[in-house]
This record gives structure tokens, sequence and C-alpha cells, in this order.
């Protein structure tokens, strides 16, 4: 294998004045971008689902265990993102400490993530707009059988990444005003509609799983252990936390903007954990008016919080919270599609995936070629795979760059004890190491089909980066000659 490949961290900073990518986001556009891509499928729908089918009302501690996991790897990513600001994220950050092979798996992680997080959530967005709307079932929501309405958002999305990172901010915070003001709608209105028998027993008592239930679907901690399948409970809180923790993605999408970041070191701390602290507060408050409105056992799992409404005679919220799907989902889609450009424009430039892909565009300052060509995946996937086949995997994918991240921080402070560090997370090692061993644990409670998912996609990552990235990787014997005498 040979000596071990790893980016050199002055080579990394020097990047960011490489005027590629333009400068123009601030502190504030970031945590519209984060709160963009965190508040949506979370809020609108997971809710419910879990609420009913693992946690009952303890979907709110599931929302708040979810919420300190992400925390620890927020405060991680933060410390990276400001000391190495620049895009490609994990990534990057992996390349300079790990090494190369670690770098290809958590940016194959987070392609995975991304792109199937956008699918989801056209495929969410069609069906929103169909029941806003009242559009024919043939060409929109799940029962399509081409979702012609997923294509068509993510084509019309597209347009806007690709024509500037600065439209792409003005038009997802303009959305995010939208979406919170929804939020606290629900707060405000559904507050007065709680009744405390929905809410006790807070933790519902543990019971087996209905019979006939897949191993496949059963927790791979609980497989691993010969635990009987159950439902609710502690296990099935923590499960759902694994489940939702899916709700807190998005975050660390922030930290591939490092390049367009006026004043990266600041900036982009206040908005990863800005972003993170206002979504973990709608997520709990949201998440317990639900399930204070309604028995968990009647929560509808297609539209949890339009039904609940409509349960208590609001119907006039309920039309409003549609809306909010609709305008909330949008944001999350632009998010998802301005990152895979991001990631695909870093690993293009360090030569792992086609070098045409590391390049941005001369007049928009934007990595086109990675951002179409990512659309056009995420649209063949949300036009024909349902939902409940595309989302057990972004978890799994988010949960394991955040390892990677907590363990980036130690290492890079032994590499680089001078490196100038705007934020350092405190009591490093011990809280990157907590941080990891959360995430992990968060891990094991997805069920054994996903992991076998993951393991499917790490393999054909591993057969790419073999066959093409290692040999035309920039830091290959040959190419790393070549890059410095050019």
């Amino acid at each position: 294998m040979g000596v071990r490949r790893t980016l050199d961290v002055d080579e990394v900073l020097k990047r960011q004045d490489s005027g590629e990518l333009k400068r123009s986001l601030r502190g504030r556009d970031l945590i519209g971008f984060g709160v963009g891509i965190i508040i949506g499928t979370g809020i609108f729908t997971l809710a419910g689902v879990e609420a009913k089918t693992h946690a009952g009302p303890a979907v709110t501690l599931s929302f708040v265990i979810g919420a300190v996991v992400a925390g620890l790897a927020a405060l991680c990513y933060a410390e990276l993102a400001s000391s190495v600001p620049t895009a490609g994220s994990a990534y990057t950050y992996a390349f300079a400490t790990l090494g190369e092979i670690f770098a290809w798996i958590i940016g194959w992680d987070l392609l995975l993530e991304f792109a199937l997080g956008a699918a989801v959530v056209s495929r969410g967005w069609s069906g929103y707009l169909a029941n806003l709307l009242g559009l024919s079932p043939q060409w929109f929501g799940e029962d399509a059988k081409i979702n012609v309405g997923a294509v068509l958002i993510i084509a019309v999305l597209t347009v806007v990444a690709v024509a500037g990172i600065k439209q792409s901010s003005l038009f997802t915070n303009v959305l995010v005003l939208v979406k919170v003001a929804v939020c606290v709608l629900i707060l405000v209105v559904g507050v007065f509609y709680i009744r405390g028998a929905n809410l006790s027993p807070f933790i519902p008592p543990a019971q087996p799983a209905p019979g006939g239930a897949s191993a496949l679907h059963q927790p791979i901690v609980s497989a691993a252990l010969g635990l009987e399948q159950s439902l609710y409970g502690v296990a099935g809180m923590v499960t759902a936390a694994a489940v939702v923790f899916f709700a807190y993605t998005g975050f660390e999408a922030l930290a591939n903007l490092g390049e367009e970041t006026v004043n990266p070191r600041k900036d982009l701390r206040v908005g990863i954990l800005g972003a993170l602290g206002v979504c973990a507060l709608l997520y709990i408050g949201v998440s317990l008016v639900l399930t204070g409105m309604v028995p968990f056992t009647d929560i509808d799992t297609g539209a949890p919080l339009a039904d609940a409404f409509d349960r208590v005679g609001q119907h006039w919220v309920g039309a409003l919270i549609s809306l909010g799907a609709v305008t909330g989902l949008t944001s999350v889609m632009m998010v998802e599609l301005v990152t895979i450009g991001r990631i695909g424009f870093a690993m293009g430039r360090d030569g792992l995936l086609p070098k045409a892909l590391g390049t941005a565009h001369p007049k928009w300052g934007t990595p086109h070629r990675m951002t179409i060509g990512g659309a056009v995946l995420i649209a063949v996937l949300a036009a024909f795979i349902p939902i409940s086949e595309l989302s057990d995997m972004v978890s799994i994918g988010a949960l394991s760059a955040m390892i990677i991240v907590a363990v980036a921080v130690p290492v890079l402070r032994r590499k680089r004890p001078e490196l100038d560090r705007p934020f350092k997370v405190s009591f490093s090692p011990l809280l990157p190491i907590v941080a990891a061993l959360a995430c992990f644990y968060l891990m094991l409670n997805l069920d054994v089909l996903t992991w076998i998912r993951f393991a499917v996609w790490l393999l054909l990552g591993l057969v790419i980066y073999f066959g093409y990235g290692r040999k035309h990787s920039r830091l290959a014997p040959g190419n790393a000659a070549k890059t410095e005498s050019a």
C-alpha cells in the first residue's frame, strides 16, 4: 500500500484564496442555509411516524438525544471548519488527517447521504404539492409510477444552484422565513389543544413487535445480542433517536461553504451552532405539541401535523402547514444540491473523481458540472424509487461522516499544534471520543437491512477508488510530481 497519502494542511489553506469560488456568504446566510436544510422531513413527517411506530410521546426525548449527539458532532465540525475552511468539509478534513482512503470513504458516504436525502425530500414535496393543489396522483405523490413532480422540482432548483451561491442563499433565506413562521404557528396555536392524557405514559411500556416482523428490520445491536424484537419503551425511544437523527443532518453541509464565506473562521462556527440550536428547539417543541394533541396510536403518518389540526377543527392551520411543508422541503433540496456540488468539486480537484468535476463555471463561480450530474442522478432516483426504500440510508451515511470528523479533531491537533484555531472543542480528546462513540451507538440502533445496504455502497465505492481514484489522485507518485512542477 505504500506511504499513507495525506493532504498538506498549508496547501488546503492556500485553496481559500484561489478565487475559484466566490466569497459572498456571511453568518446570517449560513444560519439560513442550515435551518433551510435541517428543518424539513423531520418536523413535517418523522416526528409523527416515529411517535406512532417506536417511541410514543417519548419521541420528544428522541429528538433531545439526537440534538445532543448532533451538538457534540457540531462542535467538532466547528473547530475543523474554522481552522481549515474549505469546500469538501469532512472529506477534506479526513484527507488532511487520516489519509486518502478514509477521505474517499467519507466523501462517498456524503454523496450517498445528500443524494438520497434530496430524492426523499423531492418525492415528499411532490406529495405535499398534490395535496395542497389537488394535483393528479398519476404524476405527483407516492402512487405515481413516474413521479414527475419530483423530477420537475429538482430541475428547477438545479438552475438556481448553478446560477450562483448568493442567489441560492437569498432564495433559501426567503423559504426559511416562511418555514420558521409556520413552525411558530404550530407551537402558538397547538399549545392550547394539548391534553395531558395524551402524554401519559410519556414512555409507553415495551411490547413485542407484531408477528411476522422481519429480522432484517431489527436494530443490528438487538440482532447481535439475540434480543427479542420490541416496540416502545426505552429501546424504542433510542431506536427512534437513531431514525430522527436524519432530521438533524444538514448542519454539516455548511462546512462545505468555507471557500464561499467572507469570514470563514468566524462565520462557519456561528452558522453551524446557530442553525443546529434553532432547529433543535423547534423540533422538540413541535413533537411535544403533536403528541399532546393526538394519541400517538392515532397519529396519521402521511401528514401528521396537518391531520392533528384538522382533528381539532383548525383546518386553516392544516392548510398553512401544507404550504409550509412545500416551502420547507424546497429549501432542503436547494441546500442538498449545493452541497453535492461542493463535495464533488473537492474530490474532482484532488483527482479522485474526474478532474472536470473539480472546476468552477467561469461566470457563475459554481461547480456546475458536479451539480448538474448529481441532479440527474437524484431525478432518476426520485422518479422511480419510493421514499421507504430511499430514506433508510441517510442517517447511517451522516453518522459515519461525523465519526470521521470527531476522530480528525485530536489527530489534527497532534499533527499541527501550531495551527490557528479560532474555535476549539473543550476537553479534547475526551469530548471528540464521546462524540464518535455516541454516533456509533446510534448507528448500532439502525436496522440490519440498512447496514447491509451501507456495506454494499462502501464496497462499490472501494471498487471505484482502487480502479480509478487511487491511480488518478493528485497524490499518486507520477501525478504528485506533475503537480509540483506545475
